[in-house]
C-alpha cells in the first residue's frame, strides 16, 4: 500500500497493513488464509467461500506444514485442482534432475506454494473484492428492515 503526501492513511489501511506484515512473518499458511486467497482468485466472479474453504483444506492436506510437495503422490483429480490453483498464481513447479546409478537422467516434480501472490490475493482492497462479488451482492447491503412489507 502505497501513499501519497496529500493522502493520510485511514485505520482501516493501517490495520488492514498491519495484518498483512504479520502474515507475511508466519511460516505456516492456514486455511483462512488459503480460502482468501482462493476466494479473490479464481476469476471474476470468485468462488463461494464455502467451496473455496473445502477446496483449501483439501490442499493443506496435501503439503501438511510443508511449501512443497512432490507430484507423484496426486491422483489426476487432486493434480487437476493444483494446476486450477498454478493458474491463479496460488501454486508453482519446481523440478530436479538427477543421475541414477545406471546413468540415466531421473526428474522428480514438485508443487510450490506462492507466498507472495497469496499475498496479494490475500491483501486485495475492499473494493477488489466488492468488484469480485459481482452486482448481485449489492443486496447483501440493504437492512432486513426494507425487505418486510406492513
Amino acid at each position: 500500500m502505497e501513499f501519497t503526501l496529500n493522502e493520510k492513511p485511514t485505520l482501516e489501511d493501517a490495520v488492514e497493513q498491519e495484518f498483512l506484515v504479520e502474515l507475511s512473518k508466519r511460516t505456516t499458511l492456514t486455511a483462512d488464509d488459503l480460502t482468501m486467497a482462493i476466494t479473490n482468485g479464481i476469476d471474476t466472479r470468485g468462488m463461494p467461500a464455502e467451496e473455496a474453504g473445502h477446496l483449501a483444506q483439501h490442499i493443506l492436506n496435501f503439503f501438511g506444514y510443508s511449501d512443497r510437495i512432490i507430484d507423484n503422490m496426486l491422483e489426476p483429480e487432486d493434480r487437476d485442482a493444483f494446476y486450477m490453483l498454478e493458474d491463479t498464481g496460488i501454486l508453482t513447479t519446481e523440478r530436479e534432475e538427477t543421475t541414477l546409478y545406471d546413468g540415466r537422467e531421473w526428474r522428480i516434480h514438485y508443487w510450490l506454494f506462492r507466498r507472495d501472490r497469496i499475498l496479494d490475493l490475500i491483501g486485495k482492497s475492499d473494493e477488489e473484492a466488492d468488484a469480485i462479488r459481482g452486482p448481485d451482492s449489492i443486496y447483501e447491503d440493504i437492512p432486513e428492515e426494507f425487505w418486510t412489507r406492513e
